[in-house]
């Protein structure tokens, strides 16, 4: 089995793959709260009993492991426990990895591992021009040329982040559920806030698409991360949604690295 990890500044999601299967079907996933302090004990057994619900055993039955991350104490811990308990050595999306995909970063060291697992998974799925929108801790666009090349993209304030920085700086609002309220227009001080996050997102989503286009051309606009399901049903420009996309491109670089 391989396991493939993307380790966020939220959450961690980890997918389980026949590495054998060339049907690329995913087997399970989870979703974890990210712990920038968990050492690689505790990786250890936290991995030990996601798969023993499948009824399998980390040390015997994973020969693979592939990672992307943004907690680079967290990648640390998560090589330490490869090398110690497993016998594997992961293959960790970075700087001399292999990924079948040129970046045009200036500096390509800067793209993100989950950012360029992306634009692997989704070139591989619809091909280009893409245009790839990541609903994470920050909200990503990664822009993915006709000929297959990671062009760049933005980053926004994640839409969690800046109702964080609303409520911690406006004394009379209040934490409000991330639900579609029943109107654009607010008839209360929740349904205006969720008004304010959901459409006002989608309406950023469309419009930075619609930029990105004009210099790209017509694209295929996907969008992943754990918020996507909220937001792709009320924008006009997201056309796919394929919420294991990071997993799908982490795959595929782990496949390009074996000899």
């Amino acid at each position: 089995m391989l396991l493939v990890i993307d380790v966020g500044n939220t959450q961690t999601v980890v997918g389980l793959y026949d590495a054998g299967d060339r049907s690329h079907q995913l087997v399970d996933h989870w979703r974890l709260a990210t712990h920038a302090d968990r050492t690689s004990d505790e990786h250890l057994l936290l991995l030990r009993q996601l798969l023993e619900t499948r009824g399998l055993e980390l040390r015997t039955d994973v020969r693979g492991v592939a990672i992307s991350s943004g907690v680079p104490s967290v990648t640390f811990e998560l090589r330490r426990m490869c090398e110690r308990y497993l016998a594997v050595e992961p293959v960790v999306l970075g700087a001399g990895v292999r990924t079948g995909m040129a970046v045009l970063y200036d500096n390509p060291k800067e793209g993100g591992a989950d950012r360029i697992a992306n634009a692997v998974g989704a070139y591989d799925l619809y091909g280009g021009p893409t245009i790839v929108v990541d609903f994470g801790t920050a909200t990503t666009f990664d822009v993915i040329s006709e000929r297959g090349e990671y062009l760049g993209g933005a980053i926004v304030p994640g839409i969690e982040i800046s109702l964080d920085a609303l409520f911690g700086r406006a004394a009379a609002l209040r934490q409000v559920e991330l639900v579609e309220p029943r109107s654009v227009i607010g008839k209360t001080t929740v349904e205006s806030i969720q008004s304010g996050a959901l459409y006002g997102y989608a309406s950023l989503v469309d419009g930075m698409c619609e930029r990105i286009e004009e210099h790209i051309g017509e694209a295929t606009v996907i969008a992943t991360g754990g918020l996507a399901g909220l937001l792709t049903p009320i924008t006009t420009s997201i056309e796919h949604e394929e919420p294991w996309l990071t997993l799908h491109g982490l795959r595929l670089v782990w496949e390009k690295n074996q000899a």
